[in-house]
């Protein structure tokens, strides 16, 4: 009973965005697109790791609250921010959206979300081999911003039961847990976040039997039971600066990190996704532009439009 009300409360503050428009800011600022996208672009050119930065940071706050920049909020006080959770720590390449929401408010001021800016913004980081799509536009900012909320992400550590009870809700079904998970064709990991696969798996094996052998004792290389260097860590796929279905590929191959990712393989419709994903870029590409729209259209109590992407007004 007290899981069924703890998820009633989490679906409560989470809806789908019906204001949300692709011309949103057609007459009031029209130049909005082309300045997130260079601002990303310009990063990317001196930071190969942005792009898979903004993905995730849309990710996560789209997860808690909505989409509603609360991500973004600094740490104030006796209130420690989302951003300082422990899942979001590792989280970076907010100068992205700073410097995109400068040279935005140069041209309209107070018009454009933050929330909005790092929408563009994650879609403009899988041009790299990836599709685009039109990024409904209209979210607010939030003003709450909890580190104890980020609890609700999805860990790596995932079953496909617990997956699959965090995407439903959140309004998200096993379709668009397939496709989304495939962002992670970007990036890297640190050894943190799957270090329960490749070391004291269980009582009986040290090592989760799902994984390649082979792959297994390169990523115990990489990251000892001993690891005293704190950024260690792997790619997700050997493209990951590209934006591909190469992720797919490897779940099938038994060589992704985290045990959320071969938990795809552990539901019929998950399993067939990865399958089809894998055979063809195409599918994967219309697949994650559908759930990444329905996934940034979630929208919740968003009240303001920041003049600072790091502090409410």
């Amino acid at each position: 009973m007290a899981a069924f009300l703890s998820s009633l409360l989490i679906f409560s503050l989470f809806s789908f965005g019906t204001s949300l428009t692709s011309n949103y800011y057609q007459k009031t600022c029209p130049a909005v697109e082309s300045l997130v996208r260079k601002a990303v672009t310009d990063a990317t050119k001196r930071d190969k790791t942005a792009p898979a930065g903004l993905l995730r940071m849309h990710f996560h706050d789209c997860f808690i609250r909505g989409c509603d920049g609360s991500v973004l909020l600094s740490s104030k006080g006796n209130n420690k921010a989302e951003k300082d959770g422990p899942p979001n720590v590792s989280l970076h390449a907010f100068y992205v959206v700073d410097n995109a929401k400068r040279a935005v408010e140069s041209v309209c001021p107070g018009v454009v979300s933050c929330a909005d800016i790092l929408a563009l913004a994650a879609r403009d980081a899988v041009v790299s081999g990836g599709p685009s799509w039109v990024v409904p536009k209209g979210r607010k900012d939030g003003r709450i911003s909890k580190a104890s909320e980020t609890i609700q992400l999805p860990a790596p550590t995932f079953n496909i039961s617990q997956l699959q009870q965090s995407f439903s809700q959140r309004g998200l079904s096993l379709e668009d847990l397939a496709a989304l998970s495939g962002g992670h064709t970007l990036g890297s990991s640190h050894c943190s976040s799957f270090n329960n696969r490749i070391h004291n798996f269980n009582s009986t094996t040290d090592i989760d039997p799902s994984l390649h052998p082979s792959f297994a004792a390169s990523l115990r290389r990489v990251c000892p039971a001993k690891n005293n260097a704190k950024k260690a860590g792997v790619a997700m796929d050997p493209s990951s600066s590209t934006f591909d279905n190469t992720y797919y590929k490897l779940i099938l191959q038994h060589k992704v990190l985290f045990s959320s990712d071969n938990a795809l393989l552990n539901s019929p419709k998950t399993r067939s996704l990865v399958s089809k994903f894998a055979s063809t870029n195409d599918a994967f590409s219309k697949a994650f532009v559908k759930s990444m729209i329905k996934m940034s259209s979630i929208t919740g109590g968003g009240q303001e439009i920041r003049k600072n992407c790091r502090v409410v007004n």
